[in-house]
């Protein structure tokens, strides 16, 4: 049984546990509420691979997420409220509005950011860990990705090159059981998932991705003999999510039966239980925590509603070309029956920014719900059938 860490150290992982597990919660209340659009993606029942994982890295090493990523940008230090602002599409957010749920990002924490594309996010990994090698520095990329992207051709190109280059990279597969809803043993030869890297040359691990614990020992571990010897290592994390792939999955493919079973090894629950035996807390310690991060996830809630939409002139923003080599137009907005360059939107009289009315309409508050939500009932079919799945 891993050792514990220094109380306040402790103290600090169950807290954070707490906060990602509260945060998700409330993120799915308010995509059922409509305050949340696209896909929303939850990381209930694996914040011990988050928690575990990230307090191994350095400050100056680099994570990067899939798209179930708000966890991932809360435990690198990203404040709930500007991942909750992101969830609602607003300015504050962490990509100011423009990624929602799949695109967290936060240059400034090393937090690389969630991707949309299962398996997009390997080569990118291995292109941060080939500029740390070129520039000759010890940060190392963590790169978290799921079972079902072990599948995919840059799965094994990337392995591949990080062996060949011996990049300081080390790869987390997050093994939940299933590729959204195809089981393991349905989706791969090889289930056995530490070992999918090592005909490329990419040594294997394996962690009990429940305990935060054995997650930071056994990345620890990796991540060291990455920064130490170069050597690229495969770490497979065994977990489990507690929710569907996404809110819109119901879950037809497992029982409540299975998901109650895993249920008895709650991450969170687990690492209470031993730091109460350990006398690190109390139970009246836990508790405080656990309001602490329900407190916190409610001034989340409220920062994100009072952040504005981002403005129809911004539409445009952050789209770029590299000098004068492009020439023309770069963004062209036919919304209207003035052509013009998107870039000029920025300069436009205010009435004649396509959208400007529906916008101003929108943010004086004609979007939101009544207070008993019955209004966006409709718009969210998929909730019902969440609520009927396996998680309950």
């Amino acid at each position: 049984m891993p050792e514990l860490p220094e109380p306040d150290v402790a103290r600090e992982w169950l807290a954070t546990m707490t906060l990602i597990r509260r945060f998700e919660e409330r993120a799915g209340e308010m995509y059922a509420r409509a305050k949340v659009g696209g896909f929303l993606h939850l990381s209930i029942g694996e914040e011990a691979t988050i928690v575990g994982s990230a307090r191994a890295l350095r400050d100056s090493d680099y994570l990067i997420s899939t798209y179930r990523s708000h966890g991932h940008a809360l435990v690198r230090g990203t404040p709930p409220e500007n991942v909750m602002a992101e969830l609602f599409g607003r300015v504050d957010g962490c990509s100011g509005g423009r990624g929602g749920s799949m695109h967290m990002f936060d240059i400034s924490r090393r937090f690389m950011g969630g991707y949309g594309i299962v398996g997009g996010n390997l080569p990118i990994a291995a292109g941060f860990a080939l500029s740390s090698d070129l520039q000759g520095t010890e940060d190392v990329t963590l790169c978290m990705f799921g079972d079902g992207a072990s599948n995919q051709g840059t799965f094994g190109e990337t392995m591949n090159l990080a062996a060949l280059w011996k990049l300081p990279v080390v790869f987390m597969v997050s093994n939940n059981q299933f590729g959204m809803g195809t089981a393991l043993e349905r989706h791969s030869a090889v289930t056995d998932l530490q070992r999918k890297g090592e005909s490329f040359g990419v040594p294997g691990m394996r962690c009990d991705g429940m305990d935060v614990l054995d997650t930071h020992r056994v990345i620890g571990a990796a991540l060291e003999r990455a920064r130490e010897e170069r050597q690229p290592v495969l770490v497979e994390a065994l977990t489990y999510r507690f929710r569907g792939h996404s809110m819109a999955d119901p879950e037809e493919y497992r029982t409540k039966e299975q998901v109650a079973e895993w249920r008895k090894r709650d991450p969170i629950a687990l690492f209470s239980e031993r730091l109460v035996a350990e006398r690190v807390l109390d139970e009246a310690g836990v508790a405080a925590l656990d309001e602490a991060a329900v407190a916190r996830v409610d001034e989340a809630v409220a920062f994100a509603d009072a952040s504005p939409f981002p403005a129809p002139e911004s539409l445009y923003d952050d789209v770029y070309a590299l000098g004068d080599q492009v020439r023309g137009w770069y963004s062209v907005d036919e919304r209207t029956p003035n052509v013009h360059k998107g870039e000029d939107e920025r300069s436009m009289d205010h009435g004649d920014v396509p959208g400007r009315e529906q916008y101003d309409r929108h943010a004086a508050g004609a979007h939101e719900s009544s207070d008993d939500g019955d209004d966006v009932a409709a718009s969210r079919p998929a909730d019902t059938a969440q609520g009927t799945g396996a998680a309950g």
